[in-house]
């Protein structure tokens, strides 16, 4: 019954996902056959039957149940009740790092795109916020500030403090600079102004020079406040429900 209806679903679905379900299936339900095929002959032989079913089968086959695509951070995590002044924040590098990973758009996945040509690393966790759509097609990226990395692929909440306007080799490409909404050293701040300058500095010298190595040409503006952060995220916000809209007219 299961077979059937999976393969029903067949061409509503992406086609090798179904046909790895399906062969999982089929070694599932060979797995159980050759089970009760060996309580019959035990229960025939009049002793008694105990063996169990293993729970990580029956994990796995609910799971399967329940639901056969993966959640993506960018599409299935909301961006939060707050936004856009607190905003969930799915982090891909981590404070600290050399390795520039960046989400994989296709599966949702965290990928290393490459390893930092410059001697710097990333002063704080960077990543992006879910539910956000930029000119340049990628959600918004959002720097955040707080006192520990964090591993790539986790989210947190973040409250948007500032903007940092930045030209990448000619195009727009804007970073939202926030602190951690629940690091007790760093949630009290509500605007850039009120971080140390250093601070500033520090993060406006790394995008400046994170890319001078690959002859790269980086632009950093001046950095602008909280409200014009919140305009910024919800713009983004607007233009993908519009993106969402587009695509289901479609």
């Amino acid at each position: 019954m299961l077979r059937h209806i999976l393969s029903c679903l067949y061409y509503s679905m992406e086609c090798h996902k179904i046909k790895v379900l399906l062969h999982l299936i089929d070694y599932f339900v060979n797995t159980f056959r050759n089970m009760a095929d060996e309580m019959n002959g035990v229960e025939a032989s009049g002793k008694q039957f105990s063996r169990t079913v293993p729970r990580l089968n029956q994990r796995i086959l609910s799971s399967m149940s329940r639901r056969s695509v993966a959640a993506h951070p960018w599409h299935d995590l909301e961006i939060g009740p707050d936004a856009p002044k607190v905003v969930n924040c799915v982090v891909e590098i981590p404070k600290g790092s050399k390795v520039k990973y960046e989400l994989d758009k296709k599966t949702g996945l965290i990928k290393v795109d490459r390893i930092l040509y410059s001697s710097v690393v990333y002063p704080h966790n960077y990543g992006f916020i879910p539910r956000t759509l930029c000119e340049d097609n990628d959600p918004m990226d959002v720097l955040v500030l707080m006192q520990e990395p964090v591993i790539p692929g986790c989210f947190l909440r973040a409250r948007a403090i500032g903007l940092m306007p930045m030209i990448d080799q000619g195009e727009k490409d804007d970073k939202i600079i926030a602190v951690c909404a629940d690091d007790p050293e760093v949630m009290h701040y509500t605007d850039i102004n009120q971080l140390p300058p250093h601070r500033l500095t520090e993060i406006r010298r790394f995008f400046e020079d994170y890319k001078k190595n690959e002859n790269k040409e980086v632009a950093v503006n001046e950095f602008l406040p909280a409200e014009t952060a919140h305009q910024a995220i919800q713009y983004s916000m607007d233009l993908y429900a519009e993106y969402v809209l587009h695509t289901l007219r479609r």
